[in-house]
């Protein structure tokens, strides 16, 4: 991993999110202040990078957090009103370079600035959750943002070793919400309509979709799909005829919905233990194909 200890960072909002892209910031050498109205902050930030990290800051004064840093990471609620007051505190007082990035999942750097002084330097740097383990941050610049910061974001995500892709057209859920919004909703679909369960469709992902997507992208897959005719074969063959499946729409039925979830939480379990047993199932199984693709890069 790349060391920048000239780097600073304000982490805004000290959720998972937040502490996880202060994770991510501090393991690479930056200076990390992270911010938070809640009472509880000092407790969460110890308990993550304990009390004496030279690294870690917190402060409960939103001014004094983003006063000289490069990056402004927020991650509060997804609520519009509260991230344009956000906003325009950060604005007065962060440095005029800086780059002011929110990690929404669903509200427009565009309409965050409206009202604003100065929207040229607001956009939106969307992680896929944890971002301190999953490479993608869309970059989502609005009307107003400025060339510039989107590159100066686009570098200082680099910095720290994820893949920013910049989306070109502000939409709800930006693209990879987008993606896994309409797997999931086939994917309950089926199990509700009784066509597979639980775990053997998490086990039809994992062996064949979700292992092909972590090696080439869906794209590619079209130009191997259709041999050496390529994706030009493959839309006028078989994807002629995959093109015409109805997919289905799960259920809106609060009792069908209840089932699933039971059905689920039976599969994985539920609560604190179970949560943190996932976690780290993800974290290693993570952390093992990256390994193993950067690998694969180092040696071609």
């Amino acid at each position: 991993m790349s060391s920048t200890p000239s780097r600073s960072v304000a982490i805004i909002g000290a959720g998972v999110i937040g502490l996880s892209w202060a994770h991510l910031a501090r393991d690479h050498g930056w200076s990390v202040t992270i911010t938070d109205p809640a009472p509880q902050l000092e407790e969460w930030v110890t308990s993550e990078f304990g009390s004496d990290d030279a690294l870690v800051s917190w402060t409960a004064d939103l001014a004094e957090a983003v006063t000289g840093v490069d990056l402004v990471q927020e991650n509060g609620p997804e609520r519009l009103e509260i991230k344009q007051t956000i906003f325009a505190e950060v604005l007065a007082h962060a440095p005029a370079d800086a780059v002011l990035a929110t990690s929404s999942s669903s509200i427009a750097s565009s309409l965050i600035a409206e009202g604003l002084e100065d929207g040229t330097r607001l956009l939106v740097g969307h992680p896929f959750n944890p971002p301190a383990l999953m490479p993608l941050v869309e970059v989502v610049p609005g009307t107003d943002t400025a060339p510039a910061t989107v590159e100066r974001a686009i570098a200082l995500y680099r910095e720290l070793d994820r893949v920013p892709v910049v989306v070109r057209k502000e939409m709800p859920g930006h693209v990879a919400n987008r993606l896994q919004t309409a797997l999931s909703r086939e994917a309950q679909y089926l199990v509700e309509d009784g066509v597979v369960g639980v775990a053997d469709l998490d086990a039809i992902l994992q062996n064949s979709l979700g292992l092909r997507w972590s090696t080439i992208g869906l794209f590619e897959g079209n130009v191997l799909g259709g041999g050496v005719g390529g994706a030009r074969h493959l839309f006028e063959g078989v994807g002629a005829e995959t093109g015409r499946i109805a997919l289905g729409a799960p259920s809106t039925d609060p009792d069908v919905r209840e089932r699933l979830v039971t059905d689920i939480e039976a599969e994985y379990g539920v609560g604190e233990e179970a949560y943190d047993r996932l976690v780290e199932k993800r974290r290693v199984r993570t952390e093992a194909v990256l390994e193993a693709l950067a690998d694969v890069e180092a040696d071609s």
